[in-house]
């Protein structure tokens, strides 16, 4: 049974060079690509073989490390058919145990396993250079090939069981986003280090915290040689002790794909559900669904959406006109940013017009509409600001702040949402009707429009003061407040958040009949 399930594996591989020319270029294209980079990656490595023990292991395990959370993101990012998925043999009354084992070396064979696994054999010779036994250097290697190995099994395994009836682009396109929202604080921070001909301590405290993790134990049992018997035992305990677990949780994943029903999938006919075969199934989850359409394919949204990074960039021109440094004036843009995102969403439910009948007419719960209309600004507006804080303090140039401006944008950005889900359904006020043009206003009688807009703007800015005063003391005077500003930040905008949200709900339930007659007549 092993050798024919090695054998579909190794077919399988071979069919990818045969189909239509297109697919044909694809895939080689793809494999041109990873050649060149594990050839890069290898003369990379042993280029490092006349360094020191210092470079071999930020280099192994900060790479290790990210290749095994690569291994783990490519199922869930992919969305690919596995064709030896164990649900599919089933069928043959195949014992769990030899079929885990047996599924477990067919991953083995594989064109990303067999690029790591050359990164590894170099990885071997290397710390060999620097005067490593080969033997523990192997031990590592192999141990960092199989838990990456058993990673993507295991992942494969579980996108297959919980995300195969709500795989979409859209998905995707969220896998895809989170993963941003990693790499490009991480590349900013890297790409700011000042290496001054020697590694900077930050990678190296960083290698040996993730020296200690799963992630990055099995690529740092070379470098534990030189600390000592103990630190080599916990590391190497560390990495054997993943591997076993990865183990265990592949063969309980087999288990139950043995042994279970799939619960049988509707036909969705030739339509897609877009977003709301993404979101629960939930009266929460399809208002979610239904903005997040809105957001994304709304002028009005997307008009919104542009002003806010250029009324960031705006404000920095007339300080730089005066003369205020580039280094002080570019930590000024994300706040105000965080302020109107949390500020956006604070007539939400004008923009509905008369859809919000759907809402009350089928009894949705304030805490679901609450709840469903911030998503997407809390899909866009998360990322936006990861991204945007660690470029900022990058050019600022002093790191130290970071905790600093996380708080303070937490709070602004947090706090707004708060008091725009109590806004929206206190205070709504006529907008442009769906279809119109965004720049097009309608006209609006009374003070309502500009007070609730200055209440939520102003209300923000003075639930924030706490964050912003820290922030400022940190950036002035003393960086000791800079951890006060972020803890602050964040407890004071999750608590108004909270408060807003619980406030927001009640107000939408007992104000239905009015924002219906509001929405009819707007």
């Amino acid at each position: 049974m092993v050798a024919h399930v090695l054998g579909l594996r190794l077919r399988m591989l071979v069919a990818g060079l045969y189909g239509d020319a297109r697919q044909v270029a694809r895939t080689a294209l793809k494999l041109v690509v990873l050649a060149a980079a594990t050839a890069i990656g290898c003369w990379g490595l042993l280029s490092e073989r006349g360094g020191t023990a210092e470079v071999a292991m930020v280099v192994t395990v900060l790479g290790g490390s990210a290749l095994t959370l690569g291994f783990a993101a490519a199922p869930l990012v992919a969305g690919t058919v596995d064709p030896l998925d164990a649900r599919r043999f089933a069928v043959f009354d195949i014992p769990a145990a030899p079929l885990a084992g047996a599924l477990a070396l067919a991953g083995v064979i594989s064109v990303p396993v067999a690029a790591i696994t050359a990164l590894a054999v170099c990885a071997v010779v290397l710390w060999q250079a620097l005067g490593v036994p080969w033997p523990l250097a192997a031990l590592g290697a192999v141990l960092g090939v199989l838990t990456c190995a058993l990673l993507a099994r295991v992942c494969a395994a579980l996108a297959a069981l919980f995300l195969r009836e709500r795989r979409s682009r859209e998905l995707t396109g969220l896998f895809v986003l989170a993963i941003l929202v990693v790499v490009v604080p991480v590349g900013v921070f890297l790409a700011s280090l000042q290496w001054g001909g020697a590694v900077p301590q930050q990678l190296v405290q960083a290698a040996r915290i993730l020296g200690d993790s799963p992630l990055g134990a099995a690529w740092a049992i070379p470098a534990r040689a030189a600390d000592g018997p103990g630190a080599l035992a916990a590391c190497i305990s560390i990495a054997v002790g993943t591997v076993v677990a990865l183990a265990a949780g592949w063969a309980a994943l087999v288990h139950h794909a043995l042994h279970s029903v799939e619960r049988p999938v509707v036909a969705r006919g030739s339509g897609r559900l877009g977003w709301f075969a993404v979101t629960p199934g939930t009266p929460g989850g399809a208002i979610a669904a239904r903005s997040l359409l809105y957001w994304l394919g709304d002028r009005r949204y997307l008009v919104n959406l542009l002003v806010i990074p250029l009324a960031g960039l705006f404000a920095m021109v007339p300080l730089l006109i005066v003369g205020v440094p580039v280094s002080t004036v570019v930590l000024l843009p994300v706040p105000i940013m965080a302020l109107f995102l949390g500020w956006l969403p604070h007539n939400d439910l004008a923009y509905d017009s008369t859809a919000i009948w759907l809402h009350l007419a089928s009894g949705v719960r304030g805490i679901s509409d609450r709840i469903g209309r911030l998503v997407p600004v809390t899909v866009v507006g998360v990322p936006l600001l990861a991204v945007t804080v660690p470029i900022a303090i990058a050019v600022h140039g002093r790191w130290s702040l970071l905790p600093a401006l996380v708080g303070v944008c937490a709070s602004l950005f947090l706090c707004g949402l708060g008091l725009s889900s109590i806004s929206s359904a206190l205070a709504p006020y006529p907008v442009t009707r769906p279809g119109d043009s965004p720049f097009r206003q309608p006209e609006r009688s009374g003070a309502l429009p500009a007070l609730a807009q200055a209440l939520v703007l102003l209300g923000t800015l003075a639930l924030s003061a706490p964050a912003l005063g820290w922030g400022v003391l940190a950036f002035a005077s003393d960086i000791s407040y800079a951890p006060f500003a972020l803890w602050g930040g964040l407890v004071v905008g999750l608590l108004v958040l909270a408060v807003g949200v619980a406030a927001g709900s009640a107000v939408f339930e007992r104000r239905g009949p009015r924002l219906l007659e509001f929405a009819e007549s707007a």
